[in-house]
C-alpha cells in the first residue's frame, strides 16, 4: 500500500470562546487554517483528490462544513467532501479517513482538518415551541395560529444549548474526570503542576518560535490575530490552588486552571502518498505508521479510552511505548492526561517518560476547539519530529461517549 505523508498543515490562533474571533463562524475558521497549509504546502489545488473536516456543534447553516470549505476557497468543485464527526478526537478521524483513503490508492492528496466556533455555537427551539412555531406557519387563519402557540409554556421560550451530558450517564465531562481523579488517585496538587507545566511550556514554544510558526494570521475588521491567548504566563502553583473546584465544591480537585478552557479555532493538515510527494517535489515532515480507536463504559472512566487506543496503535506500529520519541496528548483535564499515564503504567503497557509529553504545552494552556484538537496534535507533533529529527511520535486525544484515538507517527526520510 503507498506510504502516507504528511506534508504540511497550519492552523489558526486558538483563542478564548467570546474574544479575538468572536466575529467569525466555523466556516471562516476552517477556511481561514486550509488557505494558510495551502498556501505554505504550495500545492496546486488541482491535485487535491478530497478534503475532510471534523466539527462537533455542527452549525445549523451548514449541513456539510467540508465541502463549503471547497467552495468558499474557490478550488475546483469537483473535489469531493465530507464533515466527520467523533467530539473532540472528530479532526483524528478526518486524518485517519485521509489516510486510510490514500493507502488503499483511492487518493493521493487529501486536505484533513478540523473548525469549531464555541463562541457561536448552534442554539435550537424547545421541542414544543419549534412544534407550536412550525403548526402556527401552516395555520390559515389568526385564531388558528394562536391554537398553535396555546401550550407553549415561558420556559420553552429559552434557547437550548448544545448538550454537555452523557446521554447514558447524566454526567457532565467535568463530573466524569472527577471521577477519575479519584479512582487514579490524582491529587489537586499532582494537577495544578501538570497544568502549570503546560502554561510554561507553551509559553516556551511561542518565544522561541515552535508554535508561531504552525500559526498562521486571521484577520477580523482588518486587525490581524497572530497569537493563542489563553496561556497563563504569571501563572503560579498558589495562583492556581487558589482556585475553587467547579463540579464538586467541596471535595472536589477540577478546578477552572487546570482544565481546557473553551476555545475557538480551526486547524489543516495535507496528507499525500509517497509516490505523488516524490513526483510533485514537496518534502514530508512525517508519515502515518498506525492508528486505533478505543471505548470505553462511559460509566466507568470516560476519559479514558487512550489508555486503550494506545496499545493497539502500537501493536499495529510492531512497536513498543519505548519506543516513542515524543508525545502529543490532549489535555482535556490534567486529571485526564495524569490518568491515562497511570492506566498504562498498570496495564503493563509502560510507562510514559513525562519529559517526552506535550513538549510545548497542551489544551490545557494552548485552548481546545473540539473539533479541531486532533489535527492541532498531528501537525505539532509532525513538526516537533521533524525538528528533531525523531524516529516515532504518538498523538492521542479522549472523546465523548468513551471513545479514545491514538496516532502513530514515523519519519518520513
Amino acid at each position: 500500500m503507498p506510504r502516507v505523508l504528511i506534508l504540511g498543515g497550519a492552523r489558526t490562533p486558538f483563542v478564548r470562546a467570546g474574544t479575538d474571533l468572536a466575529e467569525l463562524d466555523v466556516l471562516d475558521l476552517a477556511r481561514a487554517a486550509t488557505a494558510e497549509a495551502l498556501a505554505r504546502t504550495e500545492i496546486d489545488v488541482g491535485q487535491i483528490d478530497e478534503v475532510i473536516f471534523g466539527n462537533v456543534a455542527r452549525p445549523v447553516a451548514y449541513h456539510n462544513l467540508a465541502r463549503e470549505v471547497v467552495l468558499s476557497l474557490s478550488m475546483p468543485a469537483h473535489i469531493p467532501a465530507f464533515t466527520v464527526g467523533l467530539a473532540c478526537a472528530s479532526a483524528c478521524v478526518a486524518i485517519t479517513s485521509a489516510a486510510d483513503h490514500i493507502a488503499l490508492g483511492n487518493a493521493d492528496v487529501v486536505v484533513a482538518g478540523g473548525s469549531e466556533s464555541l463562541t457561536n455555537v448552534p442554539l435550537t427551539l424547545t421541542p414544543r415551541l419549534a412544534r407550536g412555531l412550525i403548526a402556527a406557519s401552516q395555520a390559515k387563519s389568526l385564531p388558528a395560529k394562536a391554537r398553535s402557540l396555546a401550550d407553549v409554556r415561558a420556559s420553552d421560550i429559552a434557547p437550548v444549548a448544545p448538550g454537555i451530558r452523557e446521554t447514558s450517564t447524566g454526567l457532565t465531562m467535568g463530573e466524569s474526570a472527577e471521577r477519575m481523579a479519584a479512582i487514579n488517585t490524582i491529587s489537586r496538587e499532582d494537577q495544578d503542576a501538570w497544568a502549570l507545566r503546560s502554561h510554561r511550556l507553551a509559553a516556551a514554544g511561542w518565544d522561541d518560535g515552535r508554535l508561531g510558526r504552525e500559526v498562521g494570521p486571521v484577520y477580523v475588521d482588518g486587525h490581524a490575530v497572530t497569537a493563542d491567548n489563553h496561556i497563563r504566563r504569571d501563572s503560579t502553583a498558589e495562583k492556581l490552588a487558589s482556585l475553587r473546584p467547579v463540579f464538586d465544591r467541596e471535595h472536589g480537585t477540577i478546578t477552572a486552571g487546570n482544565a481546557s478552557p473553551l476555545t475557538d479555532g480551526a486547524a489543516a493538515v495535507l496528507l499525500a502518498s509517497e509516490g505523488r510527494a516524490r513526483a510533485l517535489g514537496l518534502k514530508p515532515l512525517a508519515a502515518v505508521r498506525s492508528y486505533a480507536y478505543a471505548a470505553v463504559d462511559p460509566a466507568d472512566q470516560l476519559l479514558i479510552a487512550p489508555a486503550y487506543a494506545i496499545p493497539i496503535a502500537l501493536r499495529r506500529a510492531g512497536l513498543t511505548l519505548e519506543d516513542i520519541d515524543l508525545f502529543e496528548m490532549h489535555e482535556a483535564f490534567a486529571a485526564q492526561v495524569l490518568s491515562t499515564l497511570v492506566v498504562l503504567e498498570r496495564n503493563g503497557i509502560g510507562r510514559v517518560p513525562v519529559e517526552k509529553v506535550n513538549v510545548m504545552g497542551g489544551s490545557i494552556a494552548l485552548g481546545h476547539p473540539f473539533g479541531a484538537t486532533g489535527a492541532r496534535i498531528v501537525l505539532t507533533l509532525a513538526n516537533e519530529m521533524h525538528r528533531r529529527g525523531a524516529r516515532y511520535g504518538l498523538a492521542t486525544a479522549c472523546a465523548a461517549g468513551g471513545n479514545g484515538a491514538a496516532i502513530i507517527l514515523e519519519r518520513a526520510t
